[in-house]
């Protein structure tokens, strides 16, 4: 059995052995221990979905998915034992690293959803397989020495440099936190790996050597003084090599620039070693002579279109991964130290200024450096962290960008960034993207627009081959420039025109005049008007609010009652203000007036129609009216019950002193005496307490003590009452809101419901 707290490296075991079943001490680690189990090589998953193939791929990788996953479930020694001593472990996992699909390869992931799960399955296993050989030390009892983990996985070649690149490739994205801790880990026991990184970097280095001469390129940084032979120019060229090679070499040249950039991106730490050897210089170069080359190449030559589309895909990738991998570089080995502050600053500061002013002679690359990466910002930020830095060594190394951008016939689509401020970065990166002209069969670049720029400017190749951008002014200028000498053409021939001779106003005049449109233009007619642009209504227009046509809706309305309308509290209005108002009792006055039934005088004025005042309600004397019963209750006699009769009788008689009351009210002149008959409720609440106190008295119960949890300010010390009381507090928490809280709480957190 093995021991508690002993590494793996000194741990014995005893086992039985033979037929017999005798028992024998071995050590931890021995290859007797290993386990007889075959581990199949990995195939990737079959590109053109045959259902054949897509059957004999997921039973082969269903035994490799099974067998690593008895592999992680091993205890830490027989883990050990398989990786170190199992031959066809290590097969399998390397050419899982050498075959399983890139981000840019073509794969059959998604023709079936077994094949993609599957191929999912089989990724993580192999991720956690080499981070759990990455771990020296998984436990407490599980652990290896550090100083022996790092000669065994140095002199069993289970992690190499080829290996780590792949690593970083393949689980990079989403895993690069992990990632980084399983590299640092490693170089960190085993320093070896730096030395071999350092001599990996001339084979790196190589590579694009490699590719400059098989494009028929003289590289200037080979070194090679030996004079060129006679046939050596015979070579190949890129626009002349067979389509198999030349897409072999594009392969090979995004593979590699992927690789580094995701090694780099993951373990900034490489970067010094990439400087070392100049590498920086050396990119900037191959990326200056190759790319143009490689994509003169690929728009030119007739190659099948969906291999066309892809080669470009892959040099556009490249490109963009060259100009990230330059930028990690300086952030890493210059930027990082000056805004960290280091101590040798000033040759931090010189050092990417002699970087930058290397780039001033490869012009392509410095544009497409400047465009994702503006330099003017990151002289912001030096003139900001290093006051002493030199103007005029600054103001000719912006010069030198904007040169570059005008050499190259690129148009930036947004202002220099040398006149903004350090705080106003520019960082509209370029999508290299992937257009197929119509009739041609042209790759050509496309920029990608966003914002204003998708609605006013129209890319178009210029004269030099560049994608500028065409503003709406300019083409209105080109418009009335070609109306001018051809009125008789209508604005939407002229404007097919422009589009199909690129922009080019002396082009499509030439050809208009000498009759030498294309089939397609010869079509159109002549008088075409131009296109109308359907307007899209406004905001206001197709809002709905709730509050439309109301008395304050500005959208719809000319004029508003501007007196409902003020900024904060009503000026000359108060609360005393609003309650002796009583100009609303002043006009129903006159209604209740109307109610009084004992009238002295009632004035009768003659009306010149001969009508009379009948405002009381009086008619006209008869003298035959008979008074005799008009003391008697009239409807005594009735059906009615003399309850409703009374009730009747009553309702009228409390609406007339209601009506008395209220014009008494407001006809006297002297305040009246406020009628107490309701009682102060803090005299209720008095005399209620007094009553709880003695009848709490005479049951002989004592109130609580008066809780004290606040105590005095932080740091100077609480008292023995406040701490009790705190203690108290805490304990009964559950009597109040949300019951039993805490205790239920604690009920989840020992059941595992909650991480402790």
């Amino acid at each position: 059995m093995a021991c508690a707290k002993v590494p793996l490296d000194e741990l014995h075991v005893t086992e039985p052995f033979g037929p017999q079943g005798k028992e024998r001490t071995l050590p931890a680690l021995h290859p007797d221990r290993k386990e007889e189990r075959c581990f199949l090589t990995y195939k990737p998953p079959p590109e053109d979905g045959t259902p054949v193939l897509v059957e004999q791929f997921l039973e082969h990788a269903q035994f490799i998915s099974e067998d690593l996953e008895w592999l992680l479930a091993l205890p830490h020694d027989k883990f050990w034992c398989q990786v170190v001593f199992d031959e066809s472990l290590q097969r399998c996992l390397d050419s899982y690293l050498r075959h399983a699909p890139r981000g840019l390869d073509p794969s059959g992931l998604s023709s079936s959803p077994a094949v993609a799960d599957m191929q999912r399955n089989i990724h993580r296993f192999v991720f956690m397989v080499f981070l759990r050989m990455a771990t020296h030390k998984e436990s407490k009892e599980n652990f290896i020495t550090p100083a022996v983990f790092a000669e065994i996985i140095y002199n069993n070649y289970l992690f190499d440099i080829p290996k780590i690149l792949d690593l970083c490739v393949l689980f990079g994205k989403g895993n690069s936190q992990l990632l980084h801790k399983m590299i640092e880990n490693i170089f960190t026991q085993q320093p070896s790996y730096y030395g071999d990184l350092n001599e990996t970097l001339p084979s790196i280095i190589q590579v694009f050597d490699i590719i400059l001469q098989k494009c028929g390129i003289q590289s200037e940084n080979t070194g090679n003084s030996q004079p060129l032979k006679l046939n050596a120019n015979k070579c190949l060229t890129a626009i002349a090599m067979p389509e198999e090679e030349l897409a072999d070499l594009v392969l090979y040249m995004c593979d590699t620039c992927t690789t580094i950039h995701s090694f780099l991106d993951t373990f900034p730490e490489a970067c010094s070693t990439f400087k070392q050897h100049n590498f920086l210089n050396r990119l900037s170069s191959f990326y200056e002579m190759a790319v143009p080359d490689l994509e003169k190449a690929v728009k030119k030559r007739n190659f099948n279109k969906s291999l066309q589309e892809d080669m470009w895909r892959r040099i556009s990738h490249s490109r963009k991964k060259m100009v990230e991998i330059a930028h990690l570089l300086l952030q890493h080995t210059c930027l990082q130290p000056i805004l960290e502050g280091s101590e040798n600053m000033v040759s931090y500061v010189e050092d990417l200024l002699q970087n930058f002013t290397a780039f001033l002679q490869e012009k392509r690359f410095l544009a497409d450096y400047d465009e994702q990466f503006p330099i003017a910002d990151d002289i912001s930020l030096l003139q900001q962290a290093f006051p002493h830095l030199d103007d005029t060594r600054t103001s000719y190394l912006l010069q030198g960008v904007e040169s570059s951008w005008e050499s190259v016939g690129k148009k930036r689509s947004f202002p220099s960034s040398a006149n903004h401020s350090a705080g106003a970065k520019s960082k509209t990166g370029r999508d290299l993207a992937v257009s197929q002209k119509e009739g041609a069969g042209v790759l050509e670049d496309r920029e990608e627009l966003r914002g204003v720029e998708a609605i006013t400017d129209i890319p178009h190749k210029g004269d030099n081959g560049a994608v500028c951008t065409l503003t709406a002014g300019e083409l209105e200028s080109l418009l009335s420039s070609i109306r001018d000498l051809l009125p008789d053409l209508g604005e939407g021939f002229i404007l097919a025109c422009l589009e199909e001779y690129g922009y080019n106003s002396e082009l499509v005049i030439n050809n208009i005049l000498e009759d030498k449109l294309s089939p397609s233009l010869d079509k159109l007619d002549k008088a075409m008007a131009r296109p109308v642009k359907n307007e899209l209504p406004s905001v206001l227009s197709t809002r709905s609010n709730v509050f439309d046509d109301d008395e304050f809706d500005v959208f719809n309305r000319d004029r508003l009652d501007m007196s409902r309308v003020w900024k904060g509290r009503r000026q000359g209005e108060s609360v005393c203000a609003t309650l002796h108002d009583k100009q609303h009792i002043e006009e129903q006055r006159a209604r209740y007036q109307a109610y009084q039934i004992v009238v002295d005088e009632i004035p009768i004025a003659n009306d010149p129609s001969g009508e009379r005042d009948n405002a009381f309600g009086m008619d006209d004397y008869d003298d035959e009216y008979d008074d005799t019963y008009d003391t008697n209750q009239i409807g005594a006699n009735d059906l009615d019950e003399e309850d409703e009769l009374l009730n009747r009788r009553f309702s009228d008689y409390a609406h007339f002193r209601l009506f008395m009351m209220i014009l008494c009210y407001f006809d006297q002149n002297e305040a009246v005496k406020k009628d107490h008959f309701l009682q102060d409720p803090a005299v209720l609440r008095e005399r209620a307490e007094a009553r709880r106190a003695a009848m709490q008295s005479r049951k002989g119960y004592r109130p609580p003590p008066a809780s004290n949890v606040v105590g005095g300010p932080k740091g100077r010390g609480q008292t023995q009452e406040i701490i009790l009381d705190r203690r108290r507090k805490e304990a009964n928490k559950n009597r109040g809101a949300n019951h039993s809280r805490r205790m239920m709480a604690d009920r989840k957190r020992n059941k595992g419901m909650i991480p402790s």
